[in-house]
């Protein structure tokens, strides 16, 4: 008897993508995966895939979906947060039976899904990812982990040591503090990438995160890549990685080494909690 495809359901919760795009990743998904990508992902409303509201109904109608087995974020930019509240009110019991994927923007909807013990939430390529150089990987490297079929090979190899694991955006992840949307990240180990940041900016964040005492109760910080540095008329003087390891002594937080993760083809896959008891 044949394999039944994984179901595969698709929304934008931030900026839109053309029906190009999501012909090209159908056409990589073959026969492991049925893709389903909602009409709101063609949207566009200002700089955003649809206004609020339709965002957020087009993620908690997949969500709530019994028949699809993945909620897959098309695309990041920005616009997540703005519906971290409207898109939770009505989630069913199908909702808690999904994996979620996405990184980027879309870590304000990781973090209150995994806040909320909502599914298996997963940080890892996206299809808009198709569009880098060399981006077939990436999402080949997705939809491997979505299908079962690649046997974990996309997953970060750090993260295969037991312990909990949870991964994010420097950027959208400073922001989330403060706001009750952060899930308790206590013993996990904190992993964090970001891109088109100065030094500075990665500097006055990590302030901000390391600061906060929720977070010092991590079991440590991993640092992934940090693309696309600006220039600054003013050298900072210190590197990415100088910058996090300052602020985890600073704090008295582990500084555990570098993540293969980031804004890229070479993005690996991160499971929240405790991987392998959610296998």
């Amino acid at each position: 008897m044949a394999q039944a495809k994984t179901r595969i359901g698709i929304v934008a919760p931030a900026r839109a993508i053309d029906r190009g795009l999501a012909e090209r990743v159908s056409a990589l998904a073959g026969e492991a995966a049925e893709l389903e990508f909602h009409p709101q992902c063609f949207l566009r409303e200002g700089h955003f895939a649809g206004p609020d509201a339709a965002r957020s109904a087009a993620f908690a109608q997949f969500a709530n979906d019994p028949s699809l087995d993945a909620l897959w974020f098309a695309r990041g930019g920005y616009g997540a947060c703005r519906i971290l509240d409207t898109a939770f009110e009505n989630l069913g019991d199908a909702a808690g039976a999904k994996t979620y994927m996405g990184y980027s923007d879309t870590g304000s909807l990781l973090a209150r899904l995994a806040r909320d013990g909502i599914g298996r939430v997963v940080h890892g390529p996206m299809p808009a990812d198709i569009l880098r150089e060399g981006g077939e990987a990436a999402v080949k490297r997705a939809l491997g982990f979505l299908t079962g079929t690649d046997d974990g090979a996309g997953i970060d190899p750090v993260t295969l040591a037991p312990g909990k694991y949870a991964a994010f955006n420097i950027s959208v992840f400073a922001s989330l503090i403060g706001t009750g949307w952060l899930p308790d990240l206590t013993g996990h180990v904190l992993m964090l990438e970001d891109v088109g940041e100065y030094h500075y900016r990665l500097d006055r964040m990590m302030f901000t995160i390391t600061s906060n005492p929720e977070v010092r109760k991590v079991a440590g910080i991993r640092l992934g890549r940090c693309g696309a540095i600006p220039v600054n008329d003013i050298d900072f003087g210190a590197s990415e990685e100088e910058i996090v390891t300052s602020w985890c002594a600073r704090n008295g937080i582990s500084y555990l080494g570098r993540a293969d993760i980031g804004h890229d083809v070479d993005n690996k896959i991160v499971v929240f909690g405790d991987r392998s008891a959610s296998a």
